[in-house]
């Protein structure tokens, strides 16, 4: 996403820029609330098995928690930086991230069940609130 906002830099900098922490707050609130009712309303048995790597939450969460990588991008043509080592970094670090936090997640989410999706989609809801209120003001 970063090299991505990088190649579109200016030409679109200024719609983007309106409108790209009102598209991060919809996705992830939808992806928060499809959590949150899970969590509430849904089976009553935690899905342990399947590959969290693959399905459309996956895809929305991706590219809602992106945006921001992006805009990162589109700064970076703005200012006539390079987007080689800020890509790099901003993969490797994402890729760390995701490592450990689906592994602490797997297990977390065995010993509290359905009360950390509760907890994740609004944890969810609440960075894409903080987005929306970081753009505003």
């Amino acid at each position: 996403m970063p090299v991505l906002g990088w190649s579109v830099g200016i030409e679109i900098q200024s719609f983007l820029g309106m409108y790209d922490h009102w598209v991060a707050l919809g996705l992830l609130t939808c992806v928060g609330g499809k959590m949150i009712y899970e969590g509430l309303l849904g089976k009553e048995k935690v899905r342990t098995s399947g590959d969290p790597t693959r399905g459309w939450s996956l895809v929305f969460l991706s590219v809602a928690t992106s945006l921001d990588a992006l805009a990162v991008g589109i700064s970076l043509a703005m200012l006539g930086e390079s987007i080689l080592l800020p890509a790099v970094v901003i993969g490797i670090v994402a890729a760390a991230f995701t490592t450990v936090g689906m592994l602490l997640g797997k297990r977390i989410g065995l010993f509290w069940g359905k009360k950390v999706v509760v907890v994740g989609g609004l944890i969810l809801i609440g960075i894409g609130i903080k987005i929306v209120i970081e753009h505003l003001l």
